[in-house]
């Protein structure tokens, strides 16, 4: 048993609503917290064209354009699934970080358990909001990541795009790990 580590693995979803199942998630993208140049991520056909307005804004897909080039869940989340198994290879476990995880897990969970069959994460998500006010005694408001930029100053900033806001996310949850230890 002291030989299993816990490889702990940034992930980031964008979606064209906030429920799973009545929405479809349409990207996700991931990177290792500690390795962050190691990162996977894919683009998804919609379940269906139910969409919140706002979700669409941001995001910068199109149903048409995901329909003809994403690729099909049962495919995408039987690829993720392998490259968590390589990055964590015999020994590691999965840990799914995120930031505000309950959203972004809740779609994965959903979408590794529907078309995949199971979830390699488990059933638990480790959030970087939670970490973060639990490190730094924080105000929940004060989780949100441009007020967390401001006091831990990343090289990165959220883009909307699932990989590189997985890397951001992982730089965000390192320097507040780094906030822990000085303790």
């Amino acid at each position: 048993m002291g030989d299993v580590r816990e490889v702990f693995v940034s992930v980031d979803i964008e979606t064209a609503g906030p429920v799973p199942g009545e929405y479809s998630m349409l990207s996700f993208g991931a990177c290792l917290v500690d390795e962050p140049e190691t990162t996977f991520g894919l683009t998804v056909k919609p379940l269906n064209r139910n969409a919140d307005p706002e979700a669409m804004a941001v995001i910068g897909f199109t149903f048409e354009d995901l329909e003809k080039t994403g690729t099909a869940p049962q495919q995408a989340m039987a690829e993720f699934a392998q490259w968590v198994k390589a990055v964590c290879g015999e020994k590691g476990v999965p840990v799914f970080v995120g930031l505000n995880a309950p959203f972004d897990w809740s779609f994965i969970n959903y979408y590794f358990h529907l078309f995949h069959g199971s979830n390699p994460f488990g059933f638990t998500a480790l959030d970087i909001k939670a970490y973060y006010m639990g490190a730094t005694g924080s105000s929940w408001r004060d989780t949100r990541s441009s007020a967390m930029s401001k006091r831990l100053s990343p090289n990165l900033k959220g883009t909307h795009d699932a990989v590189q806001d997985a890397v951001y996310q992982a730089e965000l949850f390192r320097l507040t790990r780094e906030l822990g230890f000085k303790k």
